[in-house]
């Protein structure tokens, strides 16, 4: 039994170990007057990889890209199932010239580039949402190359542009590639010419709420509010985005007031606990990211589908699921999400199929003999230390011990992994992402020119499969909804049969913050991966 003064004691050391990691941040970074206070906040990473809006993927580096950059349209602060206009005055209506789709855009006029560490601020013009968007289609300066394809974008004065589509595009389907997500944030160009690509993945410029301020290695991101942003000066003196990867330290953080928000954890008894608190406030929010398991089918022993199939079954969602709890998490039955878009599979059509692939033991082992594995393998793989990913791969290594397949895990921190499966180090990758439509997903993770390493215009296509490009392009050129949802569905289905990768589940966003903390807007969903702070977010003190 442990005594009193052995309780204390132990107390003692967390408090020291949390204060430890957050000598660095004693007092805000950023001068500040009473008006505007600074927003130090926490996130689930041990550093950046990178500010590039076209390159950044780790949910760090998005945060800070969020708060930099502008898109054309925007998803709306809080609530990604809104799209709205953002660096162009209206969303415009597409025409057909010559048999092409053409979106013309007309820019806002009171738009101003930040200044950069070799450039002035100066009014953003076409030339720099041409060139934004020509870098993003760009197969050497772009992680989302894949996704503009087919993309023509041209100046027609120094406030419109015309973006031409080889193949018409519903609205559903073209406004993400123009938005406030991945290849649409709008750079400035004359920043970037001005410091080259290598110096802007570490100080971004862009025309967003919040300016660039400084970068010290696992450590912190400092921007300051811009003034000059056309919505309207922050309410926020800036934003200290602070790199720790430990979320006793977070939570230590927000406790002793040395945090006003921060990436939280993942369970349902977490957000219990930390609002059972009463000066804190855990938020749960969309938009879920799915879980799943990706298998290099080029791999061996992964190019045989009887393995694949068998790890399948040896997977459990409930086991996954019981990570997090309802409802932070729910299980899916294909990569697409039924419960947030269309073209996902429910439960009840993938055991229609039967590709549900409930937890079967005896099935799996089965499977691996025939495979030829009946003593099972050994296969060594990489983690982030990021709970979302380390904790699911903790348990697929439980799961497959039990029908005999070793897993030799290795733990890196979260940058080093999101580069490292990008040059396949893994046969088997578990990825954690939500995209706003089943044809990113199956551009992003299934398409054969996204293969990552070899493909043309390489994403994340980490299975290295090429087996439904024909209804990936038939679904996206389709204007029927009810049609272009059945060629989905079919597409899932057919992953499923080839089981190129396991849907596990999808999972909310978990966040904490002071009750001073005010966003300013409505928490719903956010494409983004955080809260997301904008010009309206606040502290009141």
């Amino acid at each position: 039994m442990m005594t009193r003064a052995r309780r204390l004691t132990s107390i003692m050391v967390m408090v020291l170990i949390g204060l430890s990691a957050l000598a660095g941040w004693s007092t805000r970074a950023i001068a500040q007057d009473a008006d505007r206070p600074v927003m130090r906040f926490g996130v689930n990473a041990a550093d950046l990889l990178t500010l590039d809006p076209h390159s950044a993927s780790g949910t760090q580096d998005r945060t800070v890209v969020d708060m930099v950059f502008n898109g054309l349209v925007r998803f709306q602060p809080g609530n990604s199932a809104e799209i709205e206009p953002d660096l162009a005055t209206a969303i415009p209506e597409p025409e057909m010239v010559d048999g092409k789709q053409v979106w013309t855009f007309q820019l806002r006029d009171d738009v101003m580039c930040h200044p950069g560490p070799e450039s002035e601020a100066y009014p953003l013009t076409a030339d720099d949402v041409v060139a934004s968007l020509q870098k993003s289609a760009d197969t050497e300066r772009s992680a989302y190359a894949g996704d503009y394809t087919g993309m023509t974008v041209a100046k027609v004065d120094e406030q419109t542009v015309a973006i031409t589509m080889d193949s018409p595009l519903s609205e559903t389907l073209f406004l993400p590639k123009v938005a406030n997500y991945n290849g649409g944030f709008i750079i400035c160009s004359q920043a970037l010419e001005a410091m080259g690509d290598d110096i802007f993945k570490t100080h971004p410029v862009g025309t967003g709420p919040f300016i660039f301020e400084s970068y010290t290695p696992q450590n912190s991101v400092v921007l300051t509010a811009n003034d000059d942003y056309f919505r309207g000066a922050p309410k926020l003196g800036g934003v200290e985005v602070r790199y720790m990867p430990d979320v006793s330290s977070r939570e230590l953080g927000l406790q002793s007031g040395e945090l006003d928000a921060a990436s939280g954890l993942s369970e349902a008894q977490w957000v219990d606990r930390i609002n059972a608190e009463g000066t804190l406030q855990a938020d749960v929010f969309g938009v879920g990211e799915v879980a799943f398991v990706n298998f290099n089918v080029t791999a061996e022993p992964f190019n045989d589908p009887k393995v694949r199939q068998a790890i399948a079954y040896a997977l459990s969602r409930e086991e996954h699921l019981a990570l997090y709890g309802e409802p932070v998490a729910e299980s899916v039955y294909s990569v697409v999400p039924a419960q947030l878009m269309p073209g996902g599979l429910t439960q009840e059509e993938a055991e229609a199929q039967d590709v549900a692939y409930d937890q079967d033991l005896e099935r799996a082992r089965a499977l691996l003999a025939e495979a030829g594995y009946a003593d099972g393998f050994s296969v060594d793989l990489i983690t982030s230390e990021m709970a979302a990913y380390r904790a699911n791969y903790e348990v697929l290594q439980a799961e497959l011990a039990e029908v005999g397949i070793e897993v030799n895990l290795n733990v890196v921190d979260h940058a080093t992994m999101h580069a490292q499966i990008r040059e396949d180090v893994n046969p088997i990758v578990i990825y954690v992402a939500y995209r706003p439509n089943a044809d990113v997903y199956f551009t992003q993770f299934f398409f054969s020119e996204s293969i990552v390493v070899s493909g043309a215009k390489p994403v994340t296509n980490f299975s290295h499969y090429d087996q439904i490009d024909d209804l990936i392009v038939q679904a996206r050129a389709e204007t029927d909804p009810a049609r272009q949802d059945a060629l989905w569905k079919e597409a899932n289905v057919k992953l499923l049969q080839d089981m190129v990768a396991m849907p596990l589940h999808f999972q909310n966003q978990v966040y904490a913050r002071t009750q001073a903390v005010d966003y300013g807007h409505e928490l719903v969903s956010s494409l983004a991966l955080y809260p997301q702070i904008t010009e309206l977010t606040t502290i009141t003190e």
